[in-house]
This record gives structure tokens, C-alpha cells and sequence, in this order.
């Protein structure tokens, strides 16, 4: 320890400047993750789940996690194993757009398992019609928002 004991004088407002500035660049650093949900039933038509599967790649084409839920009811509760080779067929069929991070597990009355996209898989971003859409939504919230305030 020095002596006398050496203190440094600081600007307190722009230390918190300087350090709200390093948290906001770490925030832009940040890699944000979405997960969607998929929920499917063991009886499911090969029509429906093809149209889930569309789905589920959409969501992996757009960079997004998908957490892929088989529900059970009555006597499928005794039949885990449809569940779980539905869901090794999904992973198979999306395989090339993304992979298992979490192997099927029966949680209760479900079956859950968890799809990531690849790494080297660049996010495609939305289409305009679906942009056109979302862009719309938005302005409905607000609005729904700003009526229960009271303010106009």
C-alpha cells in the first residue's frame, strides 16, 4: 500500500456515460434467441404433419430454435415409443436445416425435444408478405394499448 495512499479523481458523469456506453455495445453483441413451439399428437395425418414439419423448417430457416412438443392423452400415455419415432422422423426430415440439441424426453404427459439450426445456416429473413403482415399487427397492439391509458 503507497504512502500516502493515492486517490484518483474522477468525473462521476462521465464514468456512467463511459459505462452505460460499454453495456450498450455489449448488448448490440449479443446473439438474441427465439424459441417457437411446435405442438404435435402421436395420431397426427400425414398431411398435418407435413404441414407441421413446413413449420418447424420455417422456423430454422429464420435462425430460431424449435422446442417440439408431442402431447399424450388416454391410452397414447402407454405408447411412448410412437412419440418418439415421430419425433426421430422429424429430425431426420429436417436434418439438413437443423439438429438435435435436446434428445426426445418424456416429461408427464409430453414428449419433448429440442431443434437448433445450424451453425453455418445463415437466417433468411421474413418475406415481405409476411413482413407486411407483422407490420400491421404491431399498430393493432398499440392501439389496443393506448385505449385502456386513456390517452389519444
Amino acid at each position: 500500500m503507497a504512502r500516502p495512499p493515492v486517490a484518483r479523481l474522477m468525473d462521476y458523469g462521465k464514468f456512467k456515460y463511459e459505462s452505460a456506453q460499454k453495456a450498450r455495445e455489449s448488448r448490440k453483441n449479443q446473439q438474441f434467441t427465439v424459441i417457437k413451439e411446435q405442438k404435435l399428437r402421436p395420431k397426427i395425418d400425414s398431411h398435418d404433419y407435413e404441414t407441421k414439419k413446413g413449420h418447424v423448417a420455417r422456423f430454422l430457416n429464420h435462425g430460431n430454435k424449435v422446442k417440439v412438443t408431442i402431447m399424450f392423452r388416454g391410452r397414447e400415455q402407454s405408447r411412448p415409443e410412437l412419440g418418439s419415432r415421430l419425433l426421430a422422423r422429424l429430425a431426420e426430415d429436417v436434418a439438413e436445416l437443423g439438429f438435435v440439441e435436446a434428445a426426445p424426453k418424456l416429461d408427464g404427459r409430453n414428449m419433448i425435444m429440442v431443434l437448433a439450426p445450424h451453425k453455418n445456416l445463415k437466417p433468411r429473413p421474413k418475406t415481405e408478405t409476411s413482413s407486411a403482415d407483422d407490420a400491421e399487427a404491431p399498430s393493432a397492439v398499440a392501439e389496443q394499448a393506448t385505449a385502456g391509458t386513456g390517452e389519444e
